[in-house]
């Protein structure tokens, strides 16, 4: 399938969310809406390589709490308040049902918003993600060198440590396990096979939980962000969005398409 690359207008602006924080939120293009939720420490730029094959698109993505341009809390926000904020973004920019895309962190706050507002999502893609509390750890180190540390600096600037911090106080405290069960939007659930920070049983378990679940698998690591990756698993999303509800994603691709995370 081709997918036409194409370079939508966007707009940028501030949202006062229900918990005191001013949030930078972006909104380009036009059409299905897809709200798209950021890894640990990363701004909306993270998606750069993954939304020009999402097409003909409203997309609207937004830098949490602590990151970017948005505002710093004195305290860590819960993931039901950062659940919230997604739901004051989406009323901002007058958007009812939307799908939802989260990578990592967004991913968890995904499952949240999709318990707590089931009526606002129409389709669920988890990326690199995990349950929290209860979840198979991955590598501490891997995660703060290669997603908050060097690696994220050079592409995306310095992680403010704080926000960083607060985000991991947040999904420390959290687990999705006891209402997995009660997510009602179909979920395309998606896992590098050889993911270090967030290890693909934590995949397994999702997609066995959640009803209507598939589960696809990639040989790549965890930053399925990266351009060498992001393309193949925007089009995989995309495929789901846009179609029937598959029973399986099998992978389909050749050897390792990113470095091991």
């Amino acid at each position: 399938m081709t997918v036409a690359i194409t370079e939508p207008t966007s707009t940028t602006f501030e949202v006062s969310t229900r918990h005191g924080q001013q949030v930078a939120v972006c909104v380009s293009g036009s059409g299905k809406p897809v709200v798209l939720l950021n890894g640990l420490s990363r701004p909306m730029a993270s998606w750069s390589a993954f939304t020009p094959v999402l097409g003909a698109r409203m997309i609207v993505s937004f830098d949490a709490p602590g990151v970017g341009a948005s505002t710093t809390p004195k305290l860590p926000l819960s993931m039901q308040a950062l659940s919230d904020i997604v739901a004051d973004v989406l009323d901002a920019v007058d958007v009812e049902r939307t799908d939802i895309i989260g990578f990592s962190h967004g991913g968890a706050i995904a499952q949240q918003f999709a318990f707590s507002s089931p009526g606002r999502v129409r389709r669920l893609a988890l990326l690199s993600t995990s349950c929290g509390s209860g979840s198979t750890p991955g590598s501490g180190k891997t995660l703060w060198t290669n997603v908050i540390g060097s690696r994220n600096t050079r592409r995306w600037g310095p992680a403010r440590t704080v926000g960083a911090l607060w985000q991991l106080a947040a999904v420390a405290s959290w687990s999705s396990i006891p209402f997995l069960g009660s997510i009602t939007a179909p979920t395309l659930v998606v896992s590098g096979e050889h993911d270090r920070i967030a290890p693909p049983p934590n995949s397994q378990l999702l997609a066995a939980r959640i009803p209507n679940a598939v589960l696809s698998v990639v040989p790549a690591g965890h930053d399925l962000q990266q351009p060498d990756v992001a393309n193949h698993v925007a089009r995989r999303v995309l495929r789901f969005l846009d179609g029937p509800v598959p029973e399986n994603m099998a992978a389909e691709d050749g050897p390792c398409l990113s470095p091991c995370l």
